[in-house]
């Protein structure tokens, strides 16, 4: 064989390659036999080729739907969701088993709900088999009942998908908070915690009541109580370092007084010394004046006289008080005319 015919070959070879690329005869065939002829036409596919569409999906798409009693979907709607990005295969088993399960789901919600990047396979199964979320998924919630003692719960969420809510609701993280607040308020609207253990499923109800589950993609069935343990006495301890508080405070208090008193006396003894200084320096000038008073001629011998004769009478009288420092009850000598 010379080149030319080599050549030929291999476009023929190409040629048909291509060809049963862009016109998917097996494909068409399954459409034709599932479907019926006019359902998927052989244009239909090589148009899917041509948009970079996968032919498989769609045509397994329409097939499962139809054959499901589905016949309200069609070709362009499933071609419309997978180029915007969605799970087409997903979509179609919740259309299935949403129907089966007697759940309205329209597929322009299915198609919303797919985009807004949920799973919509799992919430049509969890719309039929309900799940349920451990509030908090880890750990305990702690909450102080009004005598002080804290108790320790952990709650079994019952849950099922709101197929409405699911475009914009909240996730199942709203619910264990919500449900977790709900406990921790109905505990510590309890009067004692012997209440609580005695009658767990009065939380339940409490919380139950609220409609946690208002704005959320979830519905909640039931709330149960897992596992309720006794705490800490909060009251008591809280009290307790109230009390130790109360005591640095009037001790700090205490102190201060004490140390103003200090200071105080301190104060006080020092101008006692300052006045017993200035008397002392008073006193020594006393000589002096007398001396400088008998040379001008203003004070007499009777007058001195009769001073010192006051002053022994003022130390006799002291004397006999008790207000001199030696006790004795001997009078000075007077002086004589």
């Amino acid at each position: 064989m010379d080149i030319v015919g080599i050549i030929m070959l291999a476009l023929l070879l190409i040629f048909i390659f291509l060809l049963f690329y862009f016109v998917p005869i097996g494909m068409w065939i399954q459409a034709v036999v599932s479907l019926g002829i006019g359902r998927i036409t052989i244009l239909d596919l090589i148009r899917m080729r041509l948009r970079k569409i996968s032919p498989r999906l769609i045509v397994d798409g329409v097939i499962n739907t139809h054959k499901a009693g589905l016949t309200n979907v069609k070709t362009d709607m499933l071609e419309t969701h997978y180029m915007a990005g969605g799970n087409v295969p997903n979509v179609v088993m919740a259309l299935i088993a949403s129907d089966k399960a007697k759940i309205v789901l329209p597929f322009e919600t299915a198609t919303a709900i797919d985009l807004a990047g949920r799973d919509v396979k799992s919430a049509v199964e969890t719309s039929v088999y309900p799940k349920v979320i451990d509030a908090p998924r880890e750990g305990y919630l702690s909450a102080v009942a009004k005598d002080g003692i804290e108790l320790k719960a952990r709650a079994r969420v019952t849950v099922r998908t709101n197929i409405p809510g699911l475009v914009g609701g909240a996730t199942d993280d709203t619910i264990i908070a919500r449900v977790g607040e709900g406990i921790v308020s109905a505990i510590g609207s309890s009067i004692n915690y012997g209440g609580v253990l005695e009658n767990p499923d009065n939380i339940s109800r409490a919380v139950l009541e609220k409609g946690l589950d208002a704005g959320t993609a979830f519905e909640i069935l039931s709330i149960d109580i897992a596992d309720l343990d006794v705490g800490k006495n909060v009251g008591a301890q809280l009290q307790a370092d109230q009390a130790e508080a109360d005591l640095r405070v009037a001790q700090a208090r205490a102190e201060t007084r004490r140390a103003m008193a200090v200071a105080e006396e301190q104060e006080m003894k020092a101008r006692t010394q300052e006045m017993q200084a200035k008397v002392v320096e008073s006193e020594s000038q006393v000589p002096l004046a007398m001396a400088q008073a008998f040379r001008e001629g203003k004070l007499g011998v009777f007058d001195y006289v009769n001073m010192r004769n006051i002053q022994a009478d003022t130390d006799m009288r002291e004397s006999i008080s008790g207000g001199s420092e030696s006790g004795s009850t001997q009078a000075p000598e007077r002086d004589n005319d």
